[in-house]
Formats: C-alpha cells, sequence, structure tokens
C-alpha cells in the first residue's frame, strides 16, 4: 500500500508531524474503524476520520434526522430532516474525502448483529446514547478483542476511555460501569439536555483516540477515563481497575 501523489498533499500536516509521518498515515488508509451511533458524537467523529483518511469506515444508526438533532449534529442540515442518518453521512463523507470506503449499515445496534459488525474491524467507536447498547458492545468488542473507544455526554459533562478488556490488566467499559444499571432508571439526552458545543469536543478527542490505536503515538490510554467538565471548565483524567469480578472480562 502506498499514498498518491494526491494523497501525500491531502495528509502532507500529518506526515510532517514526527508521531504520524508516512508510516502512520498509511495506518490510517489501511485501518478500518467501526463507528456505532450518527448522532450527536457521531457527528464530529466521523468527518474527523474521513478527513484523516481512514480507509474504512462502518457506521450502524437506524435512526432519521430530526430537527431537535440539528442543535448538536452537525452533519446534518434542516433539509436533511427525516432522511436516514447514515445515508446522509455517506453524502457528507464522500464530498470531504472520496478516498474513505463506507460501509452503511441503517440498522439498530443488538447483541446479535454486534459480532458481524465488529468482524474485521480494528477499532470500535461507540457514541451510542443508552446503557443496554453500550454495555453490549463492550462485551462483543471484549469477546471479539478489539480496542473499544467508549464517548458519552450529558449536560455539560463528556466522557471518553479507551477499552481493552480481553488483557490481563486492562478493564472493560463494564468494569466501569458494572451490571447495575437499569435502562428504564437512567435519563435521556431529551430530558436532561446537552450542549451542544459539548458534543464537537467529546467526538473530536474520541476521533483523535481511535486515532492513536491505529498509529501509536504518544502514551497509551489503558485504564484511562478522561472527563471533560464544560461548567469548571476543564479536563481530568482518572484511572479505572480491571474488576475481577466482571462478568465480561474477570477472572
Amino acid at each position: 500500500m502506498t499514498l498518491t501523489d494526491e494523497e501525500l498533499d491531502r495528509y502532507a500536516r500529518h506526515i510532517v508531524l514526527r508521531e504520524v509521518g508516512g508510516a502512520g498515515q498509511l495506518k490510517l488508509k489501511a485501518g478500518k474503524i467501526l463507528v456505532i451511533g450518527a448522532g450527536g458524537i457521531g457527528s464530529a467523529v466521523l468527518p474527523a476520520l474521513a478527513a484523516a483518511g481512514v480507509g474504512l469506515l462502518r457506521m450502524a444508526d437506524d435512526d432519521v434526522v430530526s430537527l431537535s438533532n440539528l442543535q448538536r449534529q452537525t452533519l446534518f442540515t434542516t433539509a436533511d430532516i427525516g432522511q436516514p442518518k447514515v445515508a446522509v453521512a455517506a453524502q457528507r463523507l464522500t464530498a470531504l474525502n472520496p478516498h474513505v470506503t463506507l460501509d452503511l449499515h441503517p440498522t439498530r445496534v443488538t447483541a446479535a448483529n454486534l459480532p458481524a459488525l465488529i468482524d474485521g474491524m480494528d477499532v470500535v467507536i461507540d457514541g451510542s446514547d443508552n446503557f443496554a447498547t453500550r454495555l453490549a458492545v463492550s462485551d462483543a468488542a471484549t469477546a471479539a478483542q478489539v480496542p473499544l473507544v467508549s464517548a458519552a455526554i450529558s449536560q455539560f459533562q463528556g466522557q471518553i476511555g479507551t477499552f481493552r478488556g480481553w488483557l490481563p490488566d486492562a478493564p472493560c467499559y463494564r468494569c466501569f460501569v458494572g451490571d447495575a444499571h437499569d435502562p428504564e432508571e437512567c435519563d435521556t439526552c431529551a430530558e436532561q439536555g446537552v450542549l451542544g458545543a459539548m458534543v464537537t469536543m467529546v467526538g473530536g478527542f474520541a476521533a483523535m483516540e481511535a486515532m492513536r490505536v491505529l498509529i501509536g503515538f504518544g502514551d497509551s490510554p489503558m485504564g484511562r477515563l478522561h472527563i471533560l467538565d464544560g461548567l469548571a471548565p476543564g479536563w481530568r483524567t482518572i484511572r479505572l481497575p480491571k474488576d475481577p469480578g466482571c462478568s465480561a472480562c474477570g477472572s
């Protein structure tokens, strides 16, 4: 695999980075990423990864664009209301970078279809909006031994973590939240609200973490959870231990 003259020009600002270079850009070109959710997080993640030159982006989302999405889901416009999100996203991403291959799955993610969606992927990014899906994604990624970048946001707070639960000392997402969450008792974005600009910040961070997995630059994110407080404002990082009793990755 090589980079064409057009690609060398397109990705020049990556290639001059010592931590990326031509070798790193080739890793992005060879990379395959599954993005779960084309909503708020996905609207920031997908253009960032497409612009960066990730070779294949697989998108899974069964929703259509609604008026209330437009405050934070910047991939879409008023004219897109009522259209499938993955189809509209594909049009935008192709216009942004025609070198990226797009694999569209306008379907609801479930424990049953996740193994097929994850198969062959190098990274999974989860931007879904409920704990049931997040736990199913975590379990499937752990079982497939594919790194999971989990990104979530509510009101003025965002959380981003990279999980490799199959490794002996690394937690999975279930180690973090446990088994006790009742989806019926968890507030939704519609009920709690979310500041639109926060979504862009958290999604951009998640895209960077996925690129870190593919290229290998900087420090290892294993076992760390990054928390953005938009009211303070500020970032902080906490260590997450592996739960030896975890039903997905424990001993």
